[in-house]
């Protein structure tokens, strides 16, 4: 006993651990009471036995073991713990236990199994013993049998998994022990029991004896399903229910519980899938396509013997599918057809869903063969499409089922009505929509009408079926054409149908829903509790199942109004013969009333009205004859009344009737015509519209609409038709948009956009504007064939409905307050979604295309042939832009590319794929598992390329199809097995992104877990990464139970990890998103503020639908799913009254804190180039302790409205939180630049409408950001500068404009010089505004680090590709220069000749400012630091367009400041005043700022620089409409044919409008270059393509030519041509002309024509001198380069010719020593000699008529025209010019002999005639130009000395008044200045001889030093210009008389042009020529363009001598 007593004093769990058995005997005992007498479950006294239990119930002593598992029993019942432990027990329990001999052990071993699987360790304890099962021992087999079978027995076949267990069943039937065998048997009885017929196919193959007695034991089972006796511990309350029946003692069983007791394990899931890819016969396809029909059917034999296992593997079926769809489509041997049928049919029932692939393939190719008469075919024809039906959906099947209804054949159409009867009887109301069911009862109502009785059948069986299937509520609406008849036999054949598993159709019978809804209570009395539909039965209403799909309401009407009962719902009635609608109206009209409605007097019409009115408002509302009063009304004289009082009475008796009454359908039929026919007319339009609107209410809107818009377009008045739109656009608005039928209204509203009559066009651009507004951007699509002017008009409106959220519908359809609406509103919604308008284009089918020819190529072996099937793929889905579901073969050949080892053709696959999403839409989704499912393989591709474009294509893809296809089925799973690390990642990234936007997911989402546990787990760690972001997104739909449930099949350590990533996983799990706001009729009119924006109900997609833009909820008010009720209300409410408190909360040193761990790298440096979601959840925790907890909730919600609401509380509260505003700024603006990244407009603008008050408000407050929150948000703030919505940019500079307030210009800077690198041309181009805005506002001291570094930084985008970046650089560099002067170019480096020219010249034509009152600017400089002087600058920036009366505001300006100035002695004309004005630099007079000779300038300050704006041809620097015709002209080049086209439409628009062509001016060389690049684009490349439609080419040409006939129609801008320009035109013109490929096309002919007429008009309208030299340059081109067609030389001489034919009538007009210079060029490289031995002597005698032509227009005055050649004693010209002239001199004098004086007098008169206008053009040109114009005036003026009776007025007519007054201001100043210096207003002028003119000696050497000094000191303080900004600011010359802008610059233009060389050697001809005309003698026959120049000359020179002394002296 000693041993005993020694452990009998240690403790309990101890003893249980003893050697000896009876310690362990006596430990177990105290353990059991132990156990029982602990009363916490959670106690950590269980702690201590967690490793113990094992033991208790595997101890080796028997007697022990036997009292162990007494209290391992009571462990597991009461311990919280016991569940760790599940796996180790039982497993002991199997191995040590259940071979005991005592039955008492075995009982306990199975009591404490079933104690585990009631404490939800199930699946545990079924493993265990599952692979008990396989023990050696029998009675082990025997015992785990049992303790299955008890399982099953009490805990059902919910808890217990059948699958595993009927697996292993037929094998313990093989046992060779009986006991086995039996206990098998029992156990099958008991599955049985729960899975009835479902257990047969898996036991078909046990010995037959044991399956007749399983079968006699089957029958013996009582025919209702068992129940669940015992309960998991979460299933209590089921216990306590089914406690409650026991205890009633009734089997009171739910015939739900039934059915889904039945359906909770189907046979199909039972079976081991068989593989028969493999055993396919390996010649099969040959024998396939053998001649021999025995061979064909051995084949197909074999094959059906495979496809009849029952279950098959998952494979790639496409090819055996391919071969047997073309059996059945093709062969002609009817017995192979059926074999190949049962085929299908067996691969259909094998493979179930994943066959759903090939359905659409194989469906047509079946009901095709429908035609076949032969029973045996048909049967087999049916079983297949059955079985083919169950393998995807009848939406998919719609097209194709649809396609057949129209079949000639009666066959096809019967057993296609037969087929749909067979199919609507395996939907329900939820899988059989009405969006389905619509078109089906559509086709078959055509069908009950056919001439063949079966097809009438079949059809009266459908339309039956599919009224049982849904209820008759819901296909009535569909059947209102049909008699009653026809109705009856439907009902009747509704009646005979049996639905499977005996279930009720949609809401029973009509009969029932009646009575259904006769007992319910009005439904404001309704509790609402209950989620389903009130149309439901109770039964139905009490399925679990009524969730998310169904989308109910709650049952209280809206506004607390009775409901209408069902027969009110769709009130119709039958039209009413005149007689009774009389007999009617008697009874509740007045006699007197009736009788005078059709007198002829209108006075007594009138009285009848009125009492018609009183009568119509006194009666009660409900005994109201709609009918038969409106029918009265419409009594002869009725709606063709003319007296409009009457008229008037009559509208607003229709609209009291529609109001008060229960007005049909039928009615309004009777009185719509008449109102439409009034709406136009001036005083009763506005009754006819409320009638209109008030049938609307009452018919609901889309009929009405539909119904009044097509009677308006049946009539031919515009005014009706236009007011119809007017009042359509305003019914939008009240009613909302639902169920308007978009499809309805287009084509009328397209015929209403080319009606001739404007008014029409307005007001359908008006109605799509506000259909816009519904419908977003899809809409036009409808409309991208229109002009393209109209569909810029669309644009326009659609571009002001951007950003506007639709109105709050005010008016409602009388029915939607019925419950009918409840339920057809939601069918509008989740069926409409955004796809709606999709489903409305138009749409191709391709499937023809798509042969097996283009198959077999994308399959070929060659990649190159695979490239071109690809190619061919593209091509016919581009061309045909909208194309239905049906591409034939296609997705199967397609999915092989995916999978090329060609990448090339991998990503090619990919494009077409995307191409294939936009083309075909919704549709796409059949094509989802055939097709995206392998996109998504594609993701684990290596090549990080090829990735991003699988992902761009799934999210296209995704787009179109919603979510709901991705989710169903394994698929997605499989993809996850992959153990690839990209895929992985990327999948479960994408997974992560969409999950959490939908509403509800399939329940297969669920075998995604195990993946995603094991991904956690992955030795990638972008993989782990990436499934624990994804964790929260599928707890979020799965719950956090299920998914924890899931971990109990992890290995301990696995499961662990998961489990904590699970808890951790589950406190950051997103919220559902609300279901979107619906419109309509769930508001009633008591409640529409409630909506807020009556939300696109046509976006809203269903649950599982949702695309990338459904989490962005348009609507206001999100309407809860399921009990809306009154709680949601109440909680929105209690939410309200927490929001009153302040929304920022102040922390002290809260801001510093966070900048101290930014610094210290504690938290993410906020630096980023798109945010990530760390980044989000970072700012999300910082906020959380400065934001109000609801203000956080809203800024970091999903939904946008959300933030736009935040935004406008944050708004409000600006002010009155400024203190806590600041303190949290750094992180309110870094929220702001989260928005940044969305691309939400309506967003967007809030956002910069805050920043711009919040910035405001700093500066105020007097505010300067800190380094830290600049840095945070300035980055991204001039990311949006680059944004492509004007109004937005405009913003973001107002923005940075307040920003330097806030933060110094100098640190804004540098973030704006990284601005000028991004990639966007916009942004860099805006960037460098800015910059040039800050240098003008703040000097030079800005530019960060140095002014040289940057500027250099700056000067780099002179040369950047786009025209915009290029002239905002120049702009910079053009400030700087204003600032620093010549130092600007050191500070830019060396740059390219090029851009060095572009910007010498930009400086030159770019004038410093000059105040108008220069010495009282300091005070108004100091002020404007903020604003500098810049007006293009950004802080006084504004677009040209904005003042359309700039050039006037400009004038009265300049006479403003002409005025204020004092009457003074005009002493100077220089511009030496701005030396003297100038107070701020040194310069070589500094005292002459003490000199008031500012008062002595008058005429000097004409030109001040604000006048710049008037003549934005001559300085279009810093002009936005210069810029953007820039930039439309670069596009015109574009090698994009659709872009040039595009831009050239935008150019005719311009210059066929007169007011607007102007614009055009300087830059028509510009756009002719554009132009010949783009023909020669055409000639080298577009012609010669062959892949292009040449009919687009053809359309460019036209284009082209077009626009070339509306500028050369316009002289002033045609002769603005440079010869360079108009000689690479004409060369472009005649190589089209001659282009042999355009005679191939259809309009050639016309193209020709057009090119012809275009080439005449440029002839004549360009300037004439330019003309001839661009055609002798050509000419000589030509023949110097002999390639190129022969005939071109050709045309270009006849060209020449033409132009010689004009020269009598343009000789005045030609600059003949130009013409003469280039004949002498010509003939240097074309000597006489070399000439005539060409094959063809044309050139010769073009030449020789040229100059014969010449000589005798302007005889032997020719020979002094030669000026411009520099040899002339070596030129043939001249010889030949006098040889010409000596002949025709002598003919001449011989003439003039027999010829009078006056004849000769008439010669000479005519001649110099000639002369004046040349004269007067080079002294205005003077004029005109920057150095000369004092020098022009004075020319001027001495002409007008020696001619006075010249008339100046033809060349002053057209300038401007500006200009005028400047000439005359400046010819009285010259007069008044001769006048006071009379000694040099002699001779000189009028007299000098040749001599003097070259005698100036050193007397004139003197003036001539100081003119250069002064002109120095001019450049150097950039006063160059100021002369030439005046003087052209104001000239704007005669366009007719207006020189080509190349002759009045003296440098080349500043455009990019190929002509650039031509144009510089013109500039230097024309100089050279100038000095020559100086230097040499002048020419007999011009005296006054000889003498006036040096006089002149002298005559400043000495002015200027004059002025500089006076000046010095006053110095001194």
């Amino acid at each position: 006993m000693g041993d005993d007593s020694e452990w009998m004093k240690l403790p309990i769990d101890q003893k249980c651990e003893h050697k000896v058995w009876k310690a362990r005997l006596n430990g177990y005992e105290e353990a059991l009471k132990l156990f029982q007498r602990i009363e916490d479950e959670k106690s950590p006294e269980w702690g201590k036995y967690l490793g113990l239990v094992k033991r208790f119930v595997t101890d080796s002593n028997a007697v022990a073991q036997l009292k162990g598992l007494e209290a391992a029993l009571a462990f597991v019942e009461n311990a919280h713990v016991a569940g760790k432990t599940t796996g180790e027990v039982v497993s002991g329990v199997v191995t040590k236990v259940f071979n005991q001999p005592k039955v008492r052990a075995k009982e306990l071993g199975s009591d404490i199994c079933l104690m585990y699987i009631e404490i939800e360790k199930a699946e545990v304890v079924q493993d265990e013993l599952l692979k008990g099962l396989d023990n050696k021992n029998p009675k082990i087999v025997v015992a785990c049998i049992e303790t299955l079978r008890r399982a099953l027995s009490e805990f059902g076949s919910k808890i217990v998994t059948l699958k595993p267990v009927v697996k292993v069943l037929p094998k313990q039937f093989e046992s060779r022990e009986k006991a086995v065998r039996d206990e098998a048997k029992l156990l099958a009885i008991e599955v049985y029991k729960w899975i009835r017929d479902a257990l047969r196919p898996p036991l078909q193959n046990i010995n037959s004896v044991q399956l007749k007695e399983l079968e006699e034991e089957w029958v013996k089972l009582p025919t209702s399903p068992p129940k669940q006796s015992r309960f998991l511990r979460s299933q209590q309350d089921l216990r306590a229910k089914f406690e409650q029946q026991q205890a009633q003692g009734g089997d009171q069983s739910d015939g739900e519980d039934e059915a889904e007791t039945v359906a909770a394990v189907d046979a199909y899931e039972l079976l081991e899938a068989v593989e028969i890819l493999s055993k396919i016969p390996k010649d099969f396809y040959e024998k396939i396509e053998a001649k021999k029909w025995q061979e064909r059917k051995e084949v197909l034999e074999a094959v059906e013997a495979l496809t009849k296992n029952p279950k098959l593997e998952n494979g790639d079926y496409g090819d055996l599918v391919r071969a047997l769809k073309k059996v059945v489509g093709k062969d002609a041997n009817v017995m192979l057809v059926s074999v190949a049928a049962k085929c299908l049919a067996g691969l259909a029932s094998g493979l179930r869903k994943k066959f759903g692939t090939y359905a659409g393939q194989v469906v047509p190719t079946i009901l095709e063969k429908f035609k076949e008469k032969k029973l045996q075919v048909v049967q087999a024809l049916q079983e297949a499409i059955d079985a083919i039906f169950l393998t995807t959906t009848l939406q998919n099947l719609s097209e194709d089922i649809l396609a057949v209804m129209d079949n000639k054949n009666p066959s096809i159409k019967q057993q296609a009505s037969l087929f749909l009867a067979r199919s609507f009887r395996h939907c329900t109301q939820a899988t059989l929509p009405k969006s389905v069911l619509k078109p089906f009862c559509a086709a078959l109502i055509k069908q009950v009408n056919d001439s063949a009785a079966e097809v009438r059948d079949a059809a009266f069986e459908a339309l039956g079926t599919a009224m049982k299937v849904v209820g008759e509520k819901a296909v009535n609406p569909f059947l209102t054409d049909l008699d009653k008849i026809k109705l009856e036999k439907i009902k009747e054949c509704a009646d005979k149908v049996e639905l499977p598993g005996g279930k009720k159709g949609g809401g029973g019978s009509a009969g029932g829903d009646k009575k259904a809804a006769s007992k319910c209570p009005p439904a404001a009395e309704a509790p609402p509790k209950s989620s389903a539909p009130p149309r439901k039965t109770p039964s139905a209403a009490s399925k679990p199942s009524a969730g998310p799909s169904k989308k109910g309401k709650p049952p209280s009407a809206a506004g607390g109004k009775p409901k209408k009962t069902q027969e009110n719902k769709d009130f119709t009635e039958t039209e009413l013969s005149a007689e009774v609608c009389e007999e009617v109206a008697a009874g509740v009209l007045p006699a007197s009333c009736l009788q005078q409605l059709d007198s002829a007097n209108w006075k007594e019409r009138l009285a009848s009205m009125e009492e018609f009115q009183k009568a119509v408002e006194t009666m009660d509302a409900s005994e109201l004859p709609c009918q038969a009063l409106v029918k009265m009304l419409a009594k002869k004289p009725g709606w063709k009344e003319t007296n409009f009082q009457v008229m008037q009475l009559k509208l607003l008796v229709v609209a009291s009737i529609a109001k008060r009454g229960r007005f049909s359908k039928t009615s309004a039929s009777v009185v719509l015509d008449g109102l439409v026919d009034k709406v136009g007319d001036v005083k009763c339009g506005g009754n006819a519209k409320e009638a209109m609107t008030a049938i609307g209410e009452a018919c609901s809107l889309p009929w009405t609409a539909e119904q009044v818009v097509s009677m308006a377009f049946a009539q031919k008045n515009p005014k009706n038709q236009a007011e119809t739109l007017n009042w359509l656009a305003n019914a939008m608005k009240e009613f909302g948009f639902a169920g308007i039928n978009v499809k309805g209204f287009i084509n009328n509203v397209k015929t209403a956009l080319g009606a001739t009559n404007p008014a029409v066009r307005t007001a359908a651009i008006a109605l799509l504007g506000v259909m816009f507004l519904y419908m977003g951007a899809p809409l036009r699509m409808f409309f991208e064939d229109e002009k393209p002017a109209l569909l810029s008009q669309i644009d326009a409106e659609f571009e002001k409905m951007q950003g506007q959220s639709p109105p709050a519908p005010i008016r409602f359809t009388k029915k939607t307050v019925s419950e009918e609406e409840g339920d057809e509103g939601e069918e509008h919604e989740e069926d409409g979604g955004g796809h709606d308008i999709m489903d409305l284009l138009p749409r191709t089918d391709i499937g023809d295309k798509i042969t097996s020819d283009l198959v077999s190529k994308i399959e070929d072996k060659n990649w190159k042939i695979r490239k071109e099937g690809l190619d061919e793929t593209a091509a016919i889905i581009s061309e045909a832009k909208f194309i239905t579901a049906n591409v034939g073969e296609l997705p199967l050949a397609l999915k092989g590319r995916l999978s090329d080892s060609n990448k090339i053709l991998v990503q090619q696959t990919l494009t077409i794929l995307q191409q294939l999403a936009t083309a075909m839409g919704p549709g796409l989704k059949q094509h989802v598992k055939a097709l995206g499912i392998p996109v998504i393989t594609v993701l684990g591709d290596s090549k990080a390329n090829v990735r991003m474009a699988a992902m761009t294509t799934l999210q296209a893809w995704v787009g179109q199809t919603g979510m709901k296809e991705w989710l169903e089925g394994e698929d997605l799973s499989e993809e996850l097995k992959r153990e690839n690390p990209f895929l992985r990642q990327e999948l479960l990234g994408w997974l992560a992104e969409r999950l959490p936007t939908l509403r509800a997911v399939p329940g297969d989402l669920m075998l995604c877990v195990p993946q995603l546990y094991a991904c956690l787990e992955d030795r990638n760690g972008d993989v782990r990464k990436k499934a624990q972001d994804a964790l929260p997104a599928f707890m979020m739909h799965l719950g956090y139970e299920k998914m924890n449930k899931a971990t109990g099949k992890l290995k301990p350590a696995s499961k662990d990890q998961v489990v904590s990533m699970l808890e951790k996983a589950r406190a950051v799990m997103p919220a559902k998103p609300a279901a979107p706001a619906k419109t309509g009729g769930a508001k009633g009119p008591s409640e529409p503020s409630r909506t807020n924006s009556a939300s696109r109900s046509q976006q809203a997609s269903d649950d599982l639908e949702s695309k990338p833009e459904a989490k962005k909820v348009r609507g206001g008010g999100v309407a809860k799913k399921g009990a809306a009720g009154k709680k949601p209300a109440a909680k929105a409410l209690k939410d309200d009254e927490d929001r009153s408190g302040p929304i920022f909360i102040l922390t002290p040193n809260a801001k510093e804190q966070r900048i101290k761990e930014e610094k210290q790298l504690k938290v993410l440096k906020w630096n980023f180039m798109t945010p990530r979601d760390e980044y989000v959840e970072q700012l999300k925790a910082q906020t959380s302790s400065c934001f109000a907890k609801w203000l956080q909730d809203e800024l970091f919600h999903f939904d946008f409205q959300r933030h736009v609401k935040a935004i406008g509380v944050m708004m409000e509260r600006l002010e009155s939180e400024s203190e806590a505003t600041i303190g949290c700024l750094d992180l309110i603006l870094k929220w702001f630049t989260l928005r940044f990244f969305d691309t939400n407009t309506t967003v967007l603008m809030k956002v910069l409408e805050y920043l711009k008050l919040l910035f405001a408000m700093l500066n105020r407050e007097n505010y300067h950001l800190t380094e830290f929150e600049a840095s945070s948000f300035v980055p991204y703030l001039i990311l949006k500068v680059g944004e492509s919505k004007d109004v937005v940019r405009k913003d973001v500079r107002a923005i940075l404009t307040m920003l330097c307030k806030v933060y110094p210009a100098s640190k804004v800077f540098p973030f704006l010089m990284d601005g000028t690198k991004a990639k966007n041309s916009k942004q860099r181009a805006e960037c460098l505004e800015e910059l040039g805005c800050l240098i003008e506002g703040y000097g030079m001291n800005v530019c960060q680090p140095t002014p040289a570094k940057s500027l250099k930084e700056i000067a780099v985008h002179i040369g950047d590709r786009d025209t915009s970046v290029r002239n905002a650089a120049l702009n910079t560099v053009v400030a700087v220069y204003n600032v620093c002067g010549e130092q600007v170019y050191k500070l830019i480096g060396n740059l390219s000749e090029k851009d060095m020219s572009m910007l010498e010249e930009r400086i030159k034509r770019s004038a410093k400012k000059t105040p108008a009152a220069p010495t009282k600017q300091s005070a108004a400089e100091r002020n404007q630091r903020e604003a500098p002087a810049n007006p293009n600058a950004t802080f006084l920036r504004k677009p040209a367009q904005e003042d359309p009366n700039k050039l006037n505001q400009a004038r009265q300006n300049a006479q403003l400041s002409e005025s204020s100035h004092p009457s003074v002695p005009k002493e100077f004309q220089l511009d030496l005043d701005m030396i003297e004005m100038d107070h701020s630099r040194v310069c070589e007079l500094p005292d002459l700022v003490q000199h008031k000779l500012d008062e002595l300038l008058e005429p000097i300050m004409i030109p001040e620089p604000k006048m710049r704006s008037i003549s934005p041809h001559f300085d279009d620097i810093h002009n936005s409409t210069a810029s953007t015709i820039n930039f439309v002209i670069s596009q015109v080049a574009s090698g994009d044919i659709n872009t040039s086209i595009q831009a050239l439409a935008q150019i005719d628009e311009v210059l066929r409008q007169e007011d607007k062509a102007e614009v055009m001016s300087g830059h028509i060389d510009q756009f002719l270059i554009a132009t010949f690049m783009q023909l020669r684009l055409i000639y080298s490349t577009h012609m010669a393509d062959e892949r292009l439609d040449k009919r687009s080419v053809i359309k460019l040409c036209s284009c082209i030519i077009g626009n070339m006939l509306s500028l050369f129609s316009m002289e002033s801008l045609a002769r603005e041509a440079s010869m360079g320009v108009l000689k690479d035109l004409m060369h472009g013109l005649i190589m089209l002309m001659l282009d042999s490929r355009l005679e191939d096309t259809e309009d050639a002919q016309q193209v020709i024509r057009s090119v012809n007429l275009l080439v005449i008009s440029v002839l004549e309208k360009s300037d004439q001198t330019n003309m001839f030299s661009a055609l002798l340059v050509l000419l000589q081109d030509t023949l110097v380069t002999t390639a190129g067609p022969a005939m071109f030389s050709e045309l270009v001489m006849k060209c020449l010719w033409r132009m010689i034919r004009f020269l009598p009538e343009t000789i005045n007009r030609v600059n003949l020593d130009r013409i003469l210079l280039d004949v002498h060029n010509f003939m240097k490289v074309f000597p006489k000699e070399k000439l005539k031995q060409l094959k063809n002597d044309m050139p010769h005698r073009t030449l020789k008529t040229l100059l014969h032509t010449l000589c005798n227009l302007t005889g032997a005055k020719i020979l002094d025209h030669l000026s411009m050649i520099e040899n002339r004693n070596e030129s043939e010209l001249e010889a030949h010019l006098r040889r010409v002239v000596k002949h025709s001199g002598n003919l001449s004098g011989l003439k003039s002999d027999c010829g009078n004086e006056k004849t000769g007098l008439r010669t000479e008169d005519r001649m110099s005639k000639a002369k004046v206008s040349d004269i007067l053009c080079e002294i205005f040109k003077k004029i005109g130009s920057k150095e000369n114009t004092k020098e022009g005036l004075t020319e001027l003026y001495e002409y007008k000395q020696k001619y006075s009776d010249t008339d100046l007025e033809p060349f002053l007519k057209n300038t401007s008044h500006f200009f005028q007054n400047y000439v005359e201001q400046g010819l009285r100043v010259i007069e008044s200045e001769r006048e006071r210096k009379a000694c040099l207003t002699s001779s000189p002028v009028i007299q000098h001889s040749v001599d003097s003119s070259l005698s100036g000696g050193t007397e004139e050497m003197k003036p001539a030093v100081y003119h250069e000094r002064l002109k120095i000191l001019r450049q150097r303080h950039g006063l160059e210009n100021t002369s030439r900004q005046g003087v052209r600011g104001g000239g704007e010359e005669d366009p007719q008389q207006r020189p080509p802008i190349s002759s009045l610059l003296s440098s080349k233009p500043a455009v990019a042009s190929s002509t650039d060389m031509l144009h510089s050697k013109l500039s230097q001809l024309k100089e050279s020529r100038e000095l020559h005309q100086q230097e040499h003698h002048p020419r007999p026959h011009s005296p006054p363009h000889g003498h006036a120049r040096p006089t002149s000359q002298a005559s400043n020179l000495d002015d200027l001598k004059k002025r500089l002394e006076r000046i010095k002296s006053n110095r001194k």
